[in-house]
């Protein structure tokens, strides 16, 4: 009698904090602490807030405190807007009317669960990923090419401590 083959499949354990691709959305409601490095060029520490308004969007707001790389240091913030879509969800620019950023499937990847997505800015285009570890992290990078900018972007979001 042969053994049943070795699942190499992650355990569901390893996506509990997330669940299902269709869950994500709703799991980052709340607040994070942010820690984002644009290489070469910057660091932000700071918060972020994923507000549910009442059409069910949620309202993506940051602030923090930005170190160029000469030592100069300002404060700065972004928003955006998170709309659920089926196995993900679309990021929208905050303005009147909002504006498609990119649409974002999640699919698993390894240990994690992830999506990707390209925007173009003409002349630039943003290749953008998100992961979304087992540890309840999430993590986004924005790779930016083009004449006008060329910067590898990547945010570690955590939730605060208790």
């Amino acid at each position: 009698m042969n053994a049943p083959a070795p699942s190499f499949a992650p355990s569901s354990e390893a996506f509990a904090p997330w669940g299902s691709p269709d869950a994500v959305f709703d799991r980052l409601e709340g607040a994070w602490n942010l820690d984002r490095t644009i290489e070469g060029q910057a660091s932000m520490t700071g918060t972020a807030m994923f507000t549910r308004l009442d059409t069910g969007v949620l309202k993506y707001r940051e602030e923090g405190r930005i170190r160029l790389a000469d030592g100069k240091e300002f404060d700065g913030h972004r928003e955006y807007l998170f709309e659920r879509a089926p196995g993900g969800f679309e990021v929208f620019f905050a303005e009147q009317p909002p504006r498609l950023f990119h649409r974002i499937a999640i699919v698993r990847d390894g240990d994690a669960l992830a999506g990707s997505a390209t925007h173009l800015c003409t002349p630039d285009t943003y290749d953008s990923s998100y992961r979304f570890l087992g540890d309840g992290t999430f993590v986004i990078r924005h790779t930016v090419h083009g004449p006008r900018k060329d910067y590898l972007s990547a945010t570690i979001f955590k939730r605060p401590s208790a």
